[in-house]
Parts: C-alpha cells; structure tokens; sequence
C-alpha cells in the first residue's frame, strides 16, 4: 500500500489515464475528483461490502431453499414407498 500526503488542490496518477485531485478537506472528510476513462469501475469500498453482504445472504437463502426443496422431495419419496 501506497500513502502519500497531498494538499487541497493537488493531485496524484495513476497509470496514464487516472488522476485524483483533492477538491477540499474537512475536519473528518476529503473531497475528490478523479478523472479516469469510463471502462474503469469506480467504487466506494463500503458499496463493494454492501454488495458482497447482500449476495451472500442472496446465496444462504438460495442455499436454504435448495435444502428444503431437497428435504421435501426425499420426504415424499419415503412416503411413496411406504405406500406401496
């Protein structure tokens, strides 16, 4: 990990394409503007953990469903077969 200290209205590259331009400071906060091509994502990290949380609760209900829809298939079979 890269850390650099810069002030309002200075910036950093990255690669060719990207820069990143410090806009104000606050007491807790940065404002930034960066500059890059649109074929490259830009996303808040906290987004990113949203995103992940949500499709793994997203796969656990599926996985769940999945079991149950398993449980009741076998159920069914053992009742077929006590029945003939």
């Amino acid at each position: 990990m890269l850390i650099l200290q810069r002030k309002k209205d200075q910036s950093l590259n990255i690669g060719d394409n990207i820069s990143i331009t410090v806009l104000e400071i606050g007491n807790d906060w940065v404002k930034l503007a960066i500059d890059a091509p649109r074929d490259v994502s830009i996303l808040r990290s906290e987004l990113l953990e949203a995103v992940s949380a949500n499709q793994e609760a997203v796969s656990l209900q599926l996985n769940a469903g999945s079991i149950s829809k398993i449980k009741e298939f076998f159920s069914e079979q053992q009742k077929n077969s006590e029945n003939t």
